[in-house]
């Protein structure tokens, strides 16, 4: 994590009010889909027929699997000019203003990606009227939640993210955190690993609203 990340963080971490934690690729934004279409743009497709991308991305022309070099020099240039093809994922904007003004919420968003593309990032959630703080990190997300309530760790956490490893990193480190799995490509759904314990599954973002909800009000008793 860079000393800029690690900044942020700082400054997040003085808040008492509640936390909700937001991954922003399948939950605040579209990714699958986008990055499908970026993919066709280069003569490739990805197949949705499990759940990773090293082995799923193919030569449209040939039928033959890229390899792992292309896969990941692919997922490069998208994060390069990403802001031309993710839009928000339905219901997130709205929903997450819900969450804020009802509950006097922190929102933050965390982010698996090089913080090298942070600006970048950034000027696309403030273009569609996502104003809350990011955090861009390549380390396991659970350091970053655990630092964001090092100084208050009594403050309720809710934690949504579509990736069962970053729910697994999240719950070792604050284990009272609300782990809530959504992710916006209905189509892969069904070829998740299982979810860790803990970790409810919800259909959209209402839902993700209504689990929250029911889980502050069940930390103010």
């Amino acid at each position: 994590m860079t000393p800029e990340e690690r900044e942020r963080i700082e400054a997040l971490s003085r808040s008492e009010r509640p936390l909700v934690v937001c991954d922003i690729d399948e939950v605040v934004l579209e990714f699958v889909s986008p990055f499908m279409e970026f993919l066709d743009s280069h003569g490739h497709e990805l197949r949705t027929d499990s759940f990773r991308l090293t082995g799923n991305v193919y030569i449209k022309k040939t039928g033959q699997a890229a390899d792992n070099a292309a896969v990941s020099g692919f997922l490069e240039a998208f994060f390069g000019e990403h802001d031309e093809w993710q839009k928000p994922a339905e219901g997130a904007l709205d929903t997450l203003a819900g969450i804020e003004a009802e509950h006097g919420a922190d929102i933050v968003f965390l982010t698996a990606m090089p913080p090298r593309h942070h600006a970048r990032r950034r000027t696309l959630l403030d273009a569609h009227g996502f104003s809350h703080p990011m955090i861009a990190t390549e380390d396991a997300k659970g350091e970053a939640v655990a630092a964001l309530v090092r100084h208050h760790p009594q403050r309720p956490v809710a934690f949504i993210d579509d990736l069962p490893p970053n729910h697994v990193s999240v719950l070792q480190a604050v284990p009272d955190a609300l782990g809530l799995h959504l992710m916006a490509y209905r189509p892969l759904r069904p070829h998740l690993p299982p979810m860790p314990k803990g970790v409810t599954s919800v259909e959209d973002w209402p839902a993700a609203a209504a689990a929250i909800a029911d889980f502050l009000e069940n930390r103010g008793r």
